[in-house]
């Protein structure tokens, strides 16, 4: 097992700003997961979350060169989404008003949320779980700490006793039979 600790955010950013791309790729991974949720969780409003979320992370890229190590990078981080959030806020304020023919407008447009739509989810969602239920303990366990809890191979090795290949095989095993099962 390897004991080596992940670098730190402040010595990855500085290692970004540098030009290692790796460096940032690792960034994004650890921290695009909980960024995304404090944004949607803010706004309650998926394409808005989408839209700040890719903002926030353009932000970071702009000012890798002037960065600086004062405050811990997930602290600056979170500035950043805080301002842009506050940034949305205040534009709502000032957006003109809806055009009169708005209501009409609305109308049109077709609303995604039907109750056979909402049927047609339920029962997608249920048949994830039910092939979720069909893998081994094993399998499923990678699974969901890889996908649910977006941990890394490594993490999820030491979580569970076993290797980073171990893990690996498990996953592809867990995916190809995922696949299988909802593929009927």
């Amino acid at each position: 097992m390897n004991d080596a600790a992940e670098p730190a955010d402040d010595a990855l950013m500085l290692a970004y700003a540098a030009g290692d791309v790796r460096a940032f790729e690792l960034l994004y991974a650890r921290h695009r997961g909980p960024l995304y949720r404090f944004l949607l969780r803010q706004l309650r409003d998926g394409a808005t979350a989408d839209e700040l979320f890719q903002d926030v992370w353009q932000r970071v890229i702009g000012a890798r060169a002037s960065w600086q190590p004062e405050a811990r990078f997930a602290t600056w981080l979170y500035r950043i989404a805080h301002n842009r959030l506050n940034d949305h806020w205040r534009a709502l304020k000032h957006r003109p008003p809806a055009p009169e023919d708005a209501d009409a407008r609305t109308e049109r447009v077709e609303d995604p949320q039907t109750p056979e739509r909402q049927l047609s989810d339920f029962e997608s969602r249920r048949e994830l779980q039910r092939a979720l239920d069909a893998l081994p303990d094993e399998q499923r366990e990678v699974l969901l700490l890889r996908l649910e809890q977006e941990l890394t191979l490594e993490e999820i090795g030491q979580i569970t006793g076993v290797g980073r290949e171990t893990v690996k095989s498990r996953l592809r095993y867990a995916m190809d039979k995922l696949r299988a099962g909802l593929g009927r």
